[in-house]
């Protein structure tokens, strides 16, 4: 077999499938286009374009009905729902949360000054181990971080439990888990609070965006003060705040979205039974599952590639699909604590980070979403069943 020393050659060699058109992990879903423009007409009709305008009031409303809460305070972005969830708390000194999800939730702590303490995940689950936070507490701890990764949820129970037995505040970073549940119950509601982002690459986006949601009434109202300053009314100022207040057309794009959401949700879990089919029995290859009995939206189709097994390196997969126009994503390489200033701070964190090592090396997220169709798909699974069975003509180059 003649190959040529070239990723893009050789992934074309023999018929693979290639893709004249790039195919995103996290191409924006987009409701009704005319509905959107319809809310986006009444706000420049308005000249309301934001300060708590009747859009975003309307989103909070709906938001906080889906997830079954008292209270949603719509922000600006997820990073700043974040951090002024963090203040509200008035958390310090020193917070668990894994080291395997976006950056966002380190930066967070960090930026505020609180330390944040990288523990190891399941190796199932990809979500926070309990039994080893429970072993990272000190006297400085003052919460814990869960992260619901892939929109699957956390072992909620067994950390609030330790939460409640060392007084320490439980909240929940949900970027990935809007509409989904845990036994029957609604992400979101849990812990102390949660956090949603909404950004475009979300299962349901409001263009830039994000909320805290949580049943506690003092704490909301004190969120609902950060979040615009501290405004208690016109001209007094009651509370240290910042500007974390979403727009009329964020939160427009939003309700829009929202009436989609049940479809958008049925795409993706149509896509995501569609690739589990196609790639069963790929050497090396596992594909997460999603708990049937929950609510899921299916958003994130993740792969663990096993080196020796798949006889290929993931890094090595990943570069044939891109250069062949299939953008996949390797969540959450190298892990928070491999990226700087964490690295820096703590250059051997990695030896308690076993499993995140592991994972961090294997993960290899596919596209999905509404505009993906299910030819893409198949196109997709033919070329990485491909780039498997070609793998050790790969493997020198």
């Amino acid at each position: 077999m003649n190959i040529k020393n070239n990723i893009r050659d050789l992934a074309c060699f023999g018929g693979a499938p290639a893709f004249e058109e790039l195919l995103h992990v996290g191409k924006p879903n987009f409701g009704n286009r005319e509905k959107f423009l319809g809310r986006v007409g009444n706000i420049l009709d308005s000249l309301r374009f934001s300060n708590a305008g009747p859009m975003v009031a309307e989103f909070e409303e709906k938001v906080a009905e889906i997830i079954g809460v008292k209270h949603c305070i719509a922000i600006s972005n997820g990073t700043i729902a974040l951090e002024i969830a963090i203040r509200a708390m008035e958390l310090k000194g020193e917070v668990i949360l894994p080291s395997f999800t976006f950056i966002a939730c380190a930066h967070s702590l960090q930026w505020q000054e609180i330390t944040p303490v990288f523990c190891d995940i399941e190796a199932d689950s990809h979500n926070l181990d309990p039994a080893l936070a429970e072993k990272m507490i000190t006297p400085r701890t003052t919460g814990i971080m869960g992260v619901h990764l892939w929109g699957r949820a956390c072992n909620i129970d067994k950390l609030q439990e330790i939460a409640d037995d060392n007084n320490l505040e439980l909240f929940f970073d949900a970027s990935h888990a809007f509409g989904n549940s845990h036994n029957g119950r609604k992400l979101g509601s849990f812990g102390r609070l949660e956090v949603f982002s909404f950004h475009a690459t979300k299962h349901i986006n409001t263009l830039e965006g994000g909320a805290i949601v949580t049943n506690d009434d003092k704490l909301a109202e004190k969120i609902r003060l950060m979040k615009n300053f501290g405004f208690g009314g016109y001209d007094n100022v009651i509370y240290i705040g910042t500007n974390g207040k979403m727009n009329e057309i964020s939160a427009a794009m939003g309700l829009t979205n929202l009436e989609d959401m049940d479809r958008f949700a049925g795409i993706n879990k149509n896509n995501y039974e569609l690739y589990r089919k196609l790639l069963n029995g790929i050497p090396g290859l596992e594909m997460i599952q999603y708990d049937e009995n929950e609510d899921n939206n299916y958003q994130y189709i993740v792969l663990e590639l096993d080196e020796q097994k798949a006889g290929i390196a993931r890094d090595k997969v990943c570069d044939i699909l891109w250069a062949e126009n299939v953008l996949v994503r390797r969540y959450f390489h190298p892990g928070c604590h491999n990226m700087e200033p964490y690295r820096s701070y703590f250059p051997h964190a990695g030896l308690l980070l076993k499993n995140t090592e592991a994972i961090s090396r294997r993960v290899l997220c596919l596209p999905n979403g509404s505009a993906v169709a299910e030819d893409d798909i198949y196109k997709i699974c033919s070329l990485i069943r491909f780039i498997i069975e070609k793998s050790r003509e790969i493997s020198y180059l």
